[in-house]
């Protein structure tokens, strides 16, 4: 009974394993590479392809945030490159490439606009977050104050009652 039961849970991991093959295996399959992924406004988008004609040397990419933009010859060979950029202010969401050159080669990739992360302090409605001075020293020494007070309050307790 016992080796029953190993069984059974050894095929479905063996099962879970076997099904991420096929997402692992189409996940690399793409003839569009973008740098970076998750791109932010302000940022260089970096394209590149592999699905032109060895011999071809130029091509011309599209995005809906960046509009139009060209590819070139890489260092690598039949490589295709070009770049552009998102304007600022651009809103999160996601981006579709598309990119077309010769002989009649059409490719489509998507990915995400980011926003930014935010920059400076949170105000927390106590002032804001840079202040070094004065109130920085008092809430120091109310912390130290309240760890002593709780220490000695802990020695002085009676023995029989440290529950």
């Amino acid at each position: 009974m016992r080796y029953r039961h190993m069984g059974a849970g050894i095929g479905l991991v063996l099962g879970a394993l076997g099904m991420q093959i096929p997402a692992a295996a189409a996940a690399d399959d793409s003839d569009l590479r973008i740098e970076p992924w998750n791109a932010q406004p302000g940022s260089t988008v970096t394209v590149s392809t592999r699905a032109c004609d060895a011999d071809a040397d130029y091509g011309k990419g599209w995005s809906e945030v960046g509009g139009e933009f060209h590819l070139f010859a890489g260092e690598q060979e039949g490589v295709l490159t070009g770049q552009f950029e998102i304007p600022e202010g651009t809103r999160p969401g996601s981006d579709t490439i598309t990119v077309k050159c010769p002989p009649l080669t059409r490719v489509t990739e998507t990915y995400r606009v980011v926003g930014r992360p935010p920059s400076g302090s949170v105000s927390a409605g106590f002032g804001p977050a840079e202040d070094t001075g004065v109130g920085l020293a008092l809430g120091g020494g109310l912390l130290v104050a309240a760890a002593a007070g709780g220490t000695v309050w802990a020695c002085r307790r009676p023995h029989g009652n440290q529950t």
